[in-house]
């Protein structure tokens, strides 16, 4: 259609093919891929099964097919965010229930039983050791009430007449573990660990230790890592060197250590992040093809490259050479050694389980995420942007216009805004398709994906911005990307929204309260109340707010000078409040406070709360209602009328948006 066709409509009000409930139920959020011999496996997250993560595999013969009965629900609670919940090895699966977090086991399509009692116990990470018929992984108590659950790494029996119906602990003594990794030839076990207050992105350490006839670890060792170096995915050659990424050098670059040596040796010298925080188990962002190659992923300014890093048969050196390829984003790495299977994602591309033929260095798709088709004229790319921030320092963005083939805007009409500050906050803004955000720049508004100060895919530097400055920096470089948009003409400064969950949700609260940049905003199980969050958050990030903040209570007036719940008499803009009740992370106290707050000032406030859900929305009926209610309310606030029919959204004091 050409520009001469378009009817003339308000920014907001231009309708468009990507419906919330396309957004909500065309797709599937894919992860973990595992390759066991020629055999792929992943999970798929279905918002139409109510959020149920169903482990599928492909076999031999490329036929795809769920590999559990349909009562199942591969995830695990481990430090709430799960991850790892499954491994396979020779056609025996190995996962976590969701219902009950016990360990079960199924054996070449046989029912599948048990292996741990249910009880205080979650477990996460798993190996199949065979020698030992044990499965070592990393398993959480829960059984002291009104304690911090114990972490360990554990031994499991392999076979159903489990006598202590959970793991027997043979690595203890830290906070937190994860990776647990078993050497070709059965002898060692590499893991890694780190204690309170760090955060593994923080600091975290390598260890390795001897493997005896039971599972039990004897003469462990630090490999790698300390306080302030955080290291991430080891992993065995087959010919029995270790693999790690660590950010010793200020980037996490990939590492090779032989056994017979005290050093590492750097594989990948250079200003790029090989590496990305470890906010579940099972993560990975490359994989050990063979001695000589591993095929690995970067960060170049937010923008994911693909790699191969290949040794020098004359130096016995690996070389890095870049792979091209139309995906910005990858991870969960898997190699039976002829391919390997990525989660990758570009712009244009919805999320897909990819395979890389070794040879061609050619894609094909295995899995897709999108089950049905957007046309591409409706799509807007991400301009990736750099903009000046406080204290002369630079920050980045991904910029996404709006894009309608059927409409334009009047002349006399900038569009609304819509910034978008990410969880976290140690995570990072994603270029990749997303129809949540096609949904808003197809109506006429204009997003902006923030990775501010503190976001990863940066350095260790650009990530510690943040670190004594959660609610200063990120906000400051909220703003001033709003800012430079208005200035360089692209947006209406008189309409910037500001949306964000989680971490993101806390940044979103923080720039309406203690700024006057945005004129209203959205928080998504956000945190309002510092103190409240050390009080009722779980152990994983119970000390979290020592970096980011600082240390608790000593700093205890910080927390309150920084909790937007202590300011509503600043706060002059509408908010509505999305959350899960039965979060954990987030509890809705978080949200009720501050929703009561604003309703007794008399500004314009919507709570929307959500039985059954946690920290994040994964039922398709919900994800639907989140998207529509928060385009409805800033529809009401800017005064335009969207072009679909929505379910009004009670927004109380809304009169007062009018004064």
């Amino acid at each position: 259609m050409t520009n001469h066709t378009k009817q003339l409509r308000p920014y907001g009000a231009w309708s468009s093919p990507i419906s919330a409930e396309l957004v909500a139920t065309s797709g599937v959020r894919l992860g973990q891929t595992l390759y066991d011999n020629d055999d792929l496996y992943w999970l798929e997250g279905r918002p139409s099964e109510g959020g149920r993560q169903v482990l599928v595999r492909r076999n031999e013969q490329g036929e795809i097919a769920d590999v559990l009965p349909i009562e199942f629900n591969v995830r695990t609670l481990a430090h709430e965010y799960g991850g790892g919940p499954y491994t396979v090895k020779n056609k025996t699966v190995v996962y976590s229930n969701l219902s009950d977090q016990r360990i079960y086991k199924m054996e070449d399509g046989a029912k599948p039983v048990p292996l741990t009692e249910a009880g205080p116990y979650r477990y996460a990470d798993y190996v199949i050791d065979w020698q030992r018929r044990i499965i070592l992984c990393v398993q959480e108590d829960h059984s002291v009430a009104g304690e911090q659950p114990i972490n360990s790494l554990v031994a499991v029996p392999l076979d159903p007449s489990n006598k202590l119906g959970f793991g027997e602990v043979t690595v203890c003594g830290c906070d937190f573990f994860s990776s647990p990794r078993i050497s070709p030839d059965g002898r060692l076990l590499a893991w890694l660990s780190w204690k309170h207050p760090n955060m593994p992105w923080d600091g975290c350490e390598l260890w390795m230790g001897h493997l005896d006839k039971t599972g039990m670890v004897s003469e462990p060792r630090k490999i790698a890592g300390g306080p302030g170096e955080s290291v991430f995915q080891p992993e065995w050659l087959p010919g029995g060197s270790l693999t790690f990424i660590s950010d010793r050098n200020g980037w996490w670059n990939l590492y090779i250590k032989d056994l017979y040596s005290d050093d590492a040796v750097n594989m990948t010298e250079r200003n790029n992040d090989f590496g990305t925080p470890q906010w579940v188990f099972g993560m990975s962002t490359y994989a050990v093809v063979s001695d000589q190659l591993i095929i690995c992923s970067f960060s170049d300014k937010g923008l994911w490259r693909l790699a191969q890093l290949k040794m020098d048969s004359e130096n016995g050196k690996f070389v890095l050479s870049e792979i091209k390829s139309e995906f910005t984003e990858f991870s969960y790495f898997t190699s039976n050694g002829k391919t390997v299977a990525i989660d990758a994602a570009g712009p244009a591309i919805p999320g897909a389980i990819v395979e890389l033929n070794l040879q061609s260095l050619h894609f094909t798709v295995a899995k897709s995420s999108a089950s049905s088709t957007v046309d591409p004229k409706y799509i807007s790319a991400p301009e990736p942007i750099t903009f000046d921030t406080s204290g002369g320092e630079t920050a980045y963005a991904f910029f996404y216009p709006p894009n309608n083939p059927e409409f334009l805007g009047p002349k006399d009409e900038l569009p609304p805004l819509l910034v978008k500050s990410h969880g976290g906050p140690t995570g990072s803004a994603s270029s990749t398709f997303n129809l949540g955000i096609q949904y808003w720049t197809s109506r006429g508004f204009a997003v902006v994906d923030v990775n501010y100060g503190g976001s990863s895919g940066f350095g260790r530097e650009f990530r510690q911005r943040l670190n004594g400055q959660w609610g200063v920096v990120d906000v400051q470089d909220c703003e001033n990307v709003a800012a430079h948009l208005v200035k360089t003409g692209k947006v209406d400064g008189n309409r910037l929204a500001i949306t964000g969950g989680s971490a993101g949700g806390y940044t979103t609260l923080c720039a309406l309260t203690f700024g006057n940049t945005f004129k209203a905003g959205a928080s998504h199980f956000g945190v309002s109340d510092l103190k409240l969050l050390m009080d009722d958050t779980h152990k994983f990030e119970s000390r979290y707010g020592d970096t980011l903040i600082g240390p608790y209570p000593e700093a205890k007036d910080l927390y309150v000078s920084r909790s937007p719940v202590h300011f509503t008499d600043q706060l002059a803009v509408p908010v509505i409040f999305f959350q899960g009740l039965e979060d954990k992370v987030v509890p809705p106290s978080q949200a009720e406070v501050m929703v009561e707050a604003l309703r007794k000032k008399g500004l314009p406030v919507a709570y929307i709360a959500y039985e059954g859900e946690q920290h994040g929305f994964r039922k398709a009926e919900n994800i639907k209602r989140t998207i529509e209610a928060e385009f409805y309310f800033y529809a009401a606030i800017f005064g335009f009328s969207p072009a679909d029919k929505i379910e009004p959204v009670e927004i109380e004091n809304l009169s007062a948006s009018k004064k």
